[in-house]
């Protein structure tokens, strides 16, 4: 009897079950549409603070190798002081490596490519730091700046910047100012004009200001001549790749993309929204470089979390070749096949390597940070008037029925990389548009 009324609850409760997953399934498929799109938006926001999250984890990860450093240092010191061997230079050098134990395998570090930041302590702690240190911010923009015989044009770009941000994009991004000059008096002038002219965006954390520690820099005075370069200028371009990388460095932990700049620019309407719109459109987060204008190393948008990647290849050959070559040996190491032509390379780091056009950023400097020299370089896609009034496209899925020709993708057209191009279409063909979020139209 007790196993009959066991059994006629479980069939009870295995119905009443059904019941509900068919109730559940008919609510769900009167709802769909809305379901999908509430789905995509936790989605993209659940994306968003992964990324702040990873941001986050990198930024106590390098806290701990610090801490770390510091622990080997003061072993190695102490060890030196009671061994046998503590008058030898060499050995104090490289006990931080741990190379004297000869079954340990260890990376290479920042400090086999500039071995000399082991003589001071602070080599690599900012000499001067003013600001509010945010973070968990979407974009970070770097802005290298030295000494100009002539013009700063400085002030003038941290005004353009500013100027076209919306109060929520102050509120989203940090702008950090690197004075990449080792003399105190000059660092010391520049911070304190800045913080005269900028003093809501310095208490609020938009802008910050950083200086190198006189001890980062290696002896420049042994350079190699290349590429048919004098001297002073292969001291130039050597000296602005470890200004990029000290940058990149201390920016890497703040944000999720990082927007390389220089100190003579000016700044299109809505520049920020468009770079991070852009960005967050890409159908995959396999590209490395995104382009916003055309000219050096002016609005480059990097993802944070290959700016480690980026930095240590930079330190391998930051003597040999300038920053824009560096960069598309980069994305060569990548994808490119050596037994295949150039033509198919370029394809190749055309994926990861995306331009936005027109330019959201316009180069206004004349005179150069290279001595003597005269600088008239112009974007010309800055000024153009476009045929259609250029905007982003908001997220969507995009889909069709339509055979493709060739590479012309209706994703490609949607993301102004290309257009569409497809076979004659039949009865029943379609191309569809499915928004993230609902959408106003006129």
């Amino acid at each position: 009897m007790r196993l009959r009324n066991g059994t006629f609850l479980t069939l009870l409760l295995f119905c009443l079950c059904a019941f509900l997953s068919l109730s559940w399934y008919a609510a769900l498929s009167g709802q769909k549409g809305d379901v999908v799109d509430v789905y995509q938006r936790e989605f993209l926001a659940l994306r968003d603070r992964l990324h702040v999250a990873e941001q986050e984890s990198l930024k106590r990860s390098k806290e701990l190798n610090l801490v770390l450093d510091e622990i080997k240092r003061a072993v190695s010191e102490s060890a030196n002081l009671t061994g046998p061997f503590s008058t030898h230079p060499e050995d104090l050098r490289l006990k931080p490596w741990n190379v004297s134990h000869k079954h340990v395998l260890h990376l290479p570090t920042i400090f086999h490519h500039l071995p000399h930041l082991l003589a001071k302590e602070s080599s690599l702690q900012p000499a001067v730091r003013v600001g509010q240190g945010r973070t968990g911010v979407s974009v970070v923009m770097g802005i290298p700046s030295v000494r100009r015989e002539v013009h700063s044009y400085l002030t003038d770009t941290l005004h353009s910047l500013i100027s076209e941000l919306s109060p929520q994009e102050k509120e989203d991004s940090v702008i950090v100012v690197l004075i990449a000059e080792t003399d105190p008096q000059y660092t010391a002038v520049v911070t304190e004009n800045i913080k005269a002219l900028f003093p809501t965006e310095i208490h609020s954390g938009l802008l910050e200001v950083i200086s190198p520690s006189p001890h980062f820099y290696p002896d420049f005075s042994h350079l190699r001549e290349s590429f048919g370069d004098p001297k002073e200028r292969v001291r130039w371009r050597t000296k602005q790749n470890l200004d990029y990388c000290f940058l990149m460095m201390y920016a890497q932990s703040k944000g999720i993309y990082y927007v390389q700049l220089e100190d003579d620019i000016v700044a299109k309407p809505n520049y920020l929204s468009t770079m991070k719109n852009f960005a967050l459109q890409q159908p995959s987060e396999d590209w490395m470089i995104l382009e916003f204008s055309q000219l050096g190393f002016i609005g480059k948008m990097f993802k944070s979390l290959d700016l480690s990647l980026i930095v240590e290849f930079i330190l391998m050959f930051y003597r040999d070749k300038p920053i824009d070559w560096l960069l598309d040996h980069i994305l060569w190491v990548k994808v490119c096949n050596p037994e295949k032509d150039a033509k198919h390379c370029d394809r190749q780091k055309a994926n990861l390597r995306i331009r936005f056009k027109p330019s959201l950023f316009q180069h206004v400097g004349t005179h150069s940070s290279l001595a003597g020299k005269i600088q008239k370089l112009k974007d010309k896609d800055f000024g153009k008037q476009a045929l259609r009034k250029e905007h982003v496209n908001p997220p969507a899925e995009v889909s069709t029925s339509l055979k493709t020709y060739q590479h012309f993708t209706l994703e490609k057209a949607y993301l102004r990389e290309d257009f569409f191009w497809a076979f004659t279409p039949t009865a029943g063909d379609f191309i569809r548009f499915r928004f993230f979020q609902p959408l106003r139209l006129e």
